[in-house]
């Protein structure tokens, strides 16, 4: 087969191409793939940088055409854009649709496959507005105008409604109040999440429902908020799209996700509901009631007789095991399809038969594809390997287009069916990326304290010798429930830190998904607990190897990551030569009045410090960080984002003033743009050199990595 593959130069353009869109009307600059050098086939983080991104990875009606949307970023002008492209189901015959300086997104094939939807910003509203064009490109055209423009949107199956997103005011201000001053910057708060992740929330989503199929052609015109005078989010943020919606087959009803709560109620709450809303009545229905988890991702079956959804139990317990559910549309009864399976979807879709439903979930350090019979529930593995796989859309009942990915290359397209090899349709950085050497990547069983094994992923340098001695670093993962799978990052990068000359050690400790409900939740009330343990295992279980240099181990994180990285300073016992830690927490106390989703710390805290009848809360509160800072020994760098509402830098700040006053070995990175991730392209290279350069002058120190001499 052969495979949709860019040159480096393919998509370079004139650069009088740079200056106008498509339509010719624009002065800004379009980001194209960045030309970058290759030196000795170092990986480094201006080659990361200028790799493609691929996403949004969707089937025409027929099955034989595959859009996508690609973005590359520029380090110059500190910014990205995506472009819509389009392909053979075999992956030939790949063009590019879009030339414009806006990302496209939330790609939609319409009219049969004759037209595609999709979302881009306008340039003279500047606003995202949904535009329509042709399978070939041409022919773009603004659909809506909507004054606060589209976040997402569906369209219903017979596309005479469409379903959107859009932001309003959520501000209450008392007029008088703020009489004769339109300059002020001073909010009054009188509740709870009044700010939520990297803003303050002045504004709420509402979903909107509008008609789209016109007589001449396709247009979003007289749009009704069908939420209206209810102040919850609809999606939810902060990462709350399309996914959120759901059409019935007949086009008559929507299903729709939102946690109808405000203030306190919603910063300790999971809570949220399925709604199904009746377009001809204009009545909702809550169809979840009594489930005190999160319930999301609605997907109607192909005949409309049953909704499939994912759907958590357990109250404030943001990383709960995810059910299957089923609902049969005509009695509302519920049936958990993973019943009998200790592990859990990430995303659904059902065959186009209605028989069975595509997922990926985590399973044993990879994120492979299944299949769920409806009926009898039994499981099939479809795709596996050491890939994670993603973006999951079927085109037969035994057969779908997905992306994957792997911590030796990032996303590419590809097709999947059950007993066949899985074959990629893109190879779109196959050219840069064979210019780098990269390590090899080994799945190892660590035995742990409580006699379990732990799957641990080590990666080596390239051109490895086993006959060396290298520094190692321990990497910590954040969440605290995120799986350490196959994961492609593009600041937590593990083949940038083999390209360095590191030994990278990332263990699945308790808390991680993949490995059961009880490894999972493990974690929930034992901070500094048993996942610590599993931490100091693996590295004391590496130090034994003879190419492992034990006294050039570093430990490095963000978020409970960098959380992990402060208790470690406190108790490893030496065993750590240098400590980075972004974005972690540092004092649980101040945590847990800091943040903004309250129902994550109450829930995994065990509760609140001033609770002191509360064992677990208790023991949580005295195993923070900021408690051993006595013991601190290791040079540590910390970094922080000034947005960043959900771990404010100060907790950051408070750990590097600590260390410093002790008088260790200390710097801090502050970004005053960036919030819980660092996501601008100057700012990312930043960090990087910054988080090398520390690395290497603790790890490293000028030694040469000798050979061991023959015994």
């Amino acid at each position: 087969m052969n495979k949709a593959k860019l040159t480096m130069g393919a998509l370079v353009l004139p650069a009088l191409l740079a200056g106008c869109g498509q339509n010719g009307t624009s002065d800004k600059t379009i980001i194209e793939q960045p030309s970058v050098e290759v030196k000795d086939g170092m990986f480094s983080a201006e080659v990361l940088e200028a790799l493609g991104r691929v996403d949004n990875a969707t089937p025409s009606p027929d099955g034989k055409t595959i859009i996508f949307t690609l973005t590359y970023e520029s380090i110059e002008e500190n910014a990205s854009n995506a472009e819509i492209y389009r392909m053979n189901a075999d992956g030939t015959d790949m063009k590019r649709l879009t030339t414009t300086p806006s990302s496209e997104s939330n790609l939609r094939w319409i009219d049969g496959g004759n037209l595609i939807a999709f979302i881009a910003k306008d340039e003279e509203t500047e606003k995202a507005q949904v535009f329509t064009m042709k399978p070939d490109g041409s022919g773009m055209k603004r659909v809506s105008n909507l004054e606060n423009g589209v976040m997402c949107f569906e369209i219903s199956p017979d596309e005479s409604k469409i379903v959107f997103g859009s932001l309003i005011s959520s501000e209450d201000k008392d007029p008088a109040l703020f009489e004769g001053l339109p300059k002020t910057s001073g909010r009054v708060i009188n509740d709870l999440m009044y700010k939520h992740w990297d803003e303050w929330v002045t504004e709420i989503p509402h979903p909107f429902v509008a008609d789209f199929k016109t007589g001449s052609g396709y247009e979003v015109a007289n749009e009704t908020d069908i939420m209206k005078g209810e102040p919850f989010e609809c999606p939810m943020k902060p990462f709350g799209g399309a996914e959120t919606f759901a059409w019935s087959p007949d086009s008559k009803k929507l299903v729709y996700t939102s946690r109808k709560l405000k203030g306190k109620e919603y910063a300790f709450s999971t809570d949220s509901n399925l709604y199904l809303y009746d377009l001809a009545s204009g009545k909702t229905e809550c169809l979840t009631e009594g489930i005190e988890g999160y319930d999301t991702n609605p997907v109607f079956s192909p005949d409309g007789s049953q909704l499939a959804w994912l759907s958590m139990e357990t109250a404030k317990f943001e990383s709960d095991k995810k059910r299957l559910m089923v609902m049969n549309m005509s009695n509302r009864e519920k049936r958990d399809l993973t019943a009998n399976w200790d592990y859990w979807p990430e995303a659904i879709a059902w065959s186009p038969n209605g028989k069975g439903i595509f997922f990926n979930g985590y399973y044993q350090g990879t994120e492979p594809i299944f299949k769920i019979d409806v009926a009898t529930m039994a499981i099939d593995t479809i795709a596996a390997g050491t890939w994670d796989y993603a973006g999951v859309r079927p085109v037969s009942d035994n057969a779908v287009i997905a992306l994957r990915h792997s911590m030796s290359r990032p996303n590419e397209i590809c097709t999947a069916s059950k007993g066949a090899e899985v074959k990629d349709l893109t190879d779109i950085n196959g050219e840069l990326l064979g210019k780098c050497k990269f390590g090899k990547v080994e799945k190892v069983m660590v035995p742990t304290t409580d006699g379990k094994e732990m799957c641990t992923w080590v990666v080596l340098p390239p051109d490895f010798d086993p006959s060396k001695k290298y520094p190692a670093i321990l990497y910590c993962q954040g969440g605290p429930q995120q799986a350490v799978s196959q994961f492609w990052s593009y600041r937590w990068n593990f083949m940038i830190m083999a390209a360095n000359g590191y030994i990278v050690i990332a263990p699945n400790r308790r808390g991680l998904p993949g490995f059961g409900a009880e490894w999972n939740r493990q974690i929930s009330g034992d901070y500094g607990g048993q996942n610590m343990k599993d931490y100091l295992a693996a590295v004391d279980y590496m130090k034994e190897k003879p190419y492992v240099d034990g006294d050039r181990i570093g430990a490095i994180g963000a978020s409970y990551g960098g959380f992990s990285v402060y208790w470690l300073a406190g108790h490893h016992e030496g065993r750590f030569a240098a400590l980075v830690a972004h974005a972690g927490i540092f004092n649980i106390e101040s945590q847990y009045l800091e943040t903004e989703e309250m129902w994550f710390a109450d829930f995994d805290l065990g509760g609140p410090y001033w609770d002191k009848e509360n064992a677990v809360a208790q023991r949580t509160y005295a195993n923070s960080p900021h408690r051993f800072i006595d013991k601190w020994t290791a040079p540590i760098l910390v970094t922080v984002g000034e947005l960043d509402y959900r771990i404010l830098a100060s907790q950051g700040m408070m750990a590097f003033n600590a260390a410093k006053m002790r008088g260790l070995e200390a710097e801090m990175l502050v970004f005053p743009d960036e919030n819980h991730w660092i996501l601008k392209p100057q700012n990312a290279v930043l960090w990087q050199r910054t988080f090398f350069q520390f690395l290497d002058k603790y790890l490293k120190n000028g030694k040469k990595e000798e050979k061991k001499e023959n015994i």
